[in-house]
């Protein structure tokens, strides 16, 4: 709910007309971009559906690639795990043949070796089930119309107890197609793969959809910048799901595969929860690749910035490791390093993109401020001499007579009568000017009237106080 409000503060102060969304409209943006995404994520659940062959190969692949890769370090190196797998089947089934017979049989195969190789089996198979490593070399020895040559490769299979070759029949299928023990199994590990797919395919989608929710009034030059973070999200996505499937997970599925086999416990997986396994453990790491994305939209927002993420590193990668290990479905340490390694890369690779960010952002907030510096009106310059005559009081006793009649405050640094003197009033300026427009009307009106009336004599002048003195009222003497 906290990151929904955020969300919403930055959609509003993305609108240019500055008014606030109602909180219902947000809930209806909101409402499309969930149907957006689930609409997607059905389409492209429908067509990898119709891949999920090619999708079970895929996933059954790193599984084989462990059980091979076991078997091999076991056989010889001119044997490999899969001609093993066919001499051990053939020397069963061609058990019960004569000898025209099984020379019959084997010609229906490609590899000239395969007779050689299946009588080896026999010998072998038969030879495990002896207890005692003694007494079967002592059984290999004797046995009778047996070349050197096979007695010696069969013995070279038994010569390390740590590193016997697996005797059972179909072993490999047993591991890598593994067995499903409920009749809707199948179909439902079907369609998880399909999804799994599915969100895979459609995640630039995904990623835009959210986007244009969370920022919907992006200035031009920040819509240009989308698409390449989208490429780069997917990017990032991708290279998490690469590097699981191909180091991450062969390495996980080998501990355990090992660890059995040194347990005694014979590898006979469920597929379907191997399937469980091998997607949640992918898209983990696929989703954990995207942290650069998550953190730079988190700085967008405002709710991180390079200040607070230094200052917090170290306690982010322990987040990280306490992450690592909860997402994770395995509990050793080696996988949580994996996982947990790439992410506090990924964070400090976040951590320099929001320094360098903030100080893009800081040069050209001082360089708008200087523009605009510079682009401001300049003041006019006064005339020549008019500074000085403001000084001395020329221009205050030929230009501004009139503001001795209640306009003392018009003209900034006019000395009054007293001595004083007192700052501009740009307010009081104003109402003097219209009083004295106002003023010079009437005294135009009263000049047109007094023109029509009869001249009246001039009346003597009374003589001037003198400065200090005030006048006397009269005083009643009894």
């Amino acid at each position: 709910m906290f990151l929904l409000t955020k969300a919403f503060k930055l959609r509003d102060q993305a609108n240019p007309d500055g008014h606030e969304k109602p909180f219902l409209e947000h809930l209806e943006d909101l409402r499309v971009m969930v149907t957006r995404i689930v609409v997607t994520l059905l389409i492209a659940t429908i067509a990898c559906y119709a891949l999920k062959d090619t999708l079970m190969d895929l996933l059954r692949k790193p599984i084989e690639v462990v059980w091979e890769q076991n078997q091999q370090d076991k056989l010889p190196q001119e044997v490999t795990p899969d001609i093993w797998e066919k001499a051990k089947r053939t020397s069963f089934y061609a058990s019960a043949l004569t000898p025209a017979e099984r020379e019959i049989y084997f010609k229906q195969f490609s590899h000239p070796d395969l007779p050689f190789y299946s009588k080896c089996a026999g010998y072998y198979r038969a030879a495990r089930t002896i207890e005692d490593h003694e007494k079967r070399r002592l059984f290999i020895e004797e046995l009778p119309q047996v070349s050197d040559k096979e007695k010696e490769f069969t013995l070279s299979l038994l010569a390390d107890e740590t590193k016997l070759p697996n005797a059972k029949i179909d072993a490999k299928n047993n591991v890598v197609y593994m067995r499903s023990l409920k009749p809707t199994e199948t179909f439902m590990l079907s369609l998880k793969l399909a999804f799994f797919a599915g969100i895979i395919v459609s995640f630039p989608f995904i990623l835009t959809f959210v986007l244009q929710f969370v920022m919907p009034g992006l200035k031009e030059n920040e819509k240009k910048a989308l698409w390449p973070a989208l490429i780069i999200g997917f990017g990032l996505f991708l290279t998490g799901i690469f590097f699981c499937y191909f180091m991450v997970l062969p390495k996980a599925l080998e501990f355990f595969y090992t660890y059995s086999m040194g347990m005694g416990v014979e590898n006979e997986w469920r597929i379907g929860d191997y399937i469980t396994f091998a997607t949640q453990f992918t898209l983990i790491f696929g989703l954990a690749f995207e942290l650069p994305v998550v953190v730079m939209t988190l700085v967008k927002i405002g709710l991180l910035d390079y200040d607070i993420m230094s200052r917090t590193r170290s306690y982010a990668i322990v987040s990280i490791f306490v992450i690592a290990a909860i997402i994770t479905p395995t509990g050793d340490a080696l996988t949580l390093s994996m996982l947990a390694a790439p992410m506090c890369l990924l964070y400090e690779f976040c951590i320099w993109f929001a320094y360098f960010t903030r100080k893009k952002e800081l040069a050209e907030e001082a360089s708008e401020m200087a523009e605009d510096a510079e682009n401001r009106i300049p003041r006019i310059a006064a005339a020549p001499g008019s500074l000085a005559a403001l000084e001395t009081g020329d221009i205050h006793a030929d230009d501004h007579d009139y503001e001795h009649d209640g306009h003392e405050d018009y003209c900034e640094g006019d000395e009054y009568d007293d001595g004083s003197f007192h700052e501009f009033d740009s307010s009081k300026f104003e109402e003097n000017t219209e009083d004295y427009g106002d003023r010079s009307w009437q005294e135009d009106e009263h000049d047109e009237d007094s023109s029509s009336t009869p001249d009246q004599p001039d009346q003597p002048d009374q003589p001037d106080q003198p400065d200090g003195v005030d006048e006397e009222p009269p005083t009643n003497k009894d």
